[in-house]
């Protein structure tokens, strides 16, 4: 028994301690990183570090302004800024029949008459009792067909005509817009309403 006993303590004193090993192994290394190091920097010397970083100092120069010049052009800059003007066209205006002979508005007028006659009517009430008359009415367009005005020129002596004349135009509205033959901006339209009573056979 007492023969292994020292059999071991002498292997364990003949092995190294674990800590001493590491120790002596991280300085041969720091110590080998050290000589590289210093290689090199003898090979390759490394001098931008120790170099001071140069600075540059840039100055834009530009031509002296007079005043004169200065005020010119914040003017032109105010007339550039400032919203156009729009330029409104010139207000035009005609007066037609719808049996107009004029070329530039046979056509047009011929629209306008066939839209009044779709909604036109002989009321009733006048029919039943046997109420005539004639209604002259001007009334006037812009260049989309709508209808800006209406006037009753000359009655017929009875509202009932008269309110179904002003009733009818209104129906028909807003008519076909100008061709481009009619170049005014508002076009007067100057019609004639007969209510007759025919005898029927």
């Amino acid at each position: 028994m007492a023969q292994e006993t020292n059999t071991e303590s002498n292997r364990r004193s003949a092995i190294p301690n674990s800590g001493q090993i590491m120790k002596s192994s991280l300085i041969v290394s720091l110590l080998l990183h050290i000589f590289i190091l210093l290689g090199l920097q003898k090979a390759f010397p490394i001098e931008w570090i120790t170099r001071p970083l140069r600075t540059y100092h840039v100055e834009l120069l530009r031509p002296p302004v007079s005043p004169l010049d200065n005020e010119k052009g914040t003017a032109m800059e105010m007339e550039k800024k400032q919203p156009e003007k729009k330029i409104l066209p010139e207000e035009t205006e005609d007066t037609i029949t719808l049996d107009t002979k004029d070329k530039r508005y046979t056509s047009y007028a011929k629209l306008i008459k066939a839209r009044l006659m779709q909604h036109w009517e002989y009321p009733q009430a006048a029919w039943e009792n046997l109420l005539e008359g004639e209604v002259l009415v001007r009334f006037s367009l812009n260049r989309k067909g709508r209808l800006k005005e209406m006037k009753i020129l000359q009655n017929s002596q009875y509202d009932i005509l008269d309110g179904e004349t002003a009733r009818a135009i209104r129906a028909a509205a807003p008519f076909p817009p100008f061709p481009g033959s009619v170049t005014v901006t508002k076009l007067n339209i100057k019609a004639s309403f007969a209510y007759r009573l025919t005898a029927s056979k």
